[in-house]
Order: structure tokens, then C-alpha cells, then sequence
């Protein structure tokens, strides 16, 4: 199982209001277990897009990136972990909010 060690997150602008609803981008950076086909030694970061529309949040969509290589890896998280990072953002829409 994936674990966040950091992250920031940043309230998208919409400046011509095509998209309904709010959009929000963050930066997690995780660990994973070495045995973990995804593990890398010089760690690994995901972007993520999310988005709430109606009171409700979606995780729109996400690509997980080696450290100091921009190239998105061709991985898909487990379900679980997607739920996972869905609620973590969930809980740290305020603080984008607030900034």
C-alpha cells in the first residue's frame, strides 16, 4: 500500500467557465514498499486532478512520475488506493480554499 509523505494542493482558475464545478490539482509524494512492482529508489510522486461538482468529489484523473523524470510511468493504482487518495483529498479541499 502506497503512503502520502507529502503533498501541496492548488484551486484551479477557470478564467472563461467552461468547466462546471471546481477543479483542484495536487501533488502527492509517496512511498511504496520495495517488494511493490512501482517502487522506486528515487521515489516517486503523483499528480492528481480532482474535481466537485454538486457537493460531490471525483478524482478526475492521475499520473505518477519517477523523481526527476517528468515522463508519466504507465502504471494504474489499485482500487483501494485510488479511494485512498480520493478521501485524502477530500479532507485537504480547505486548504486550497483558503490560499
Amino acid at each position: 500500500m502506497l503512503k502520502i509523505t507529502e503533498y501541496t494542493i492548488e484551486k484551479l482558475n477557470d478564467p472563461f467557465g467552461i468547466l462546471s464545478g471546481e477543479r483542484f490539482e495536487l501533488f502527492l509524494d509517496i512511498e511504496v514498499p520495495e517488494e511493490d512492482e512501482l517502487f522506486s529508489e528515487n521515489g516517486l510522486y503523483i499528480r492528481v486532478l480532482f474535481a466537485v461538482e454538486e457537493q460531490i468529489g471525483k478524482l478526475i484523473k492521475y499520473d505518477i512520475f519517477e523523481k526527476g523524470n517528468e515522463v508519466a510511468l504507465e502504471f494504474d493504482l489499485e482500487e483501494d488506493e485510488e479511494a485512498m487518495i480520493t478521501d485524502f483529498c477530500l479532507k485537504h479541499l480547505d486548504e486550497a480554499m483558503n490560499n
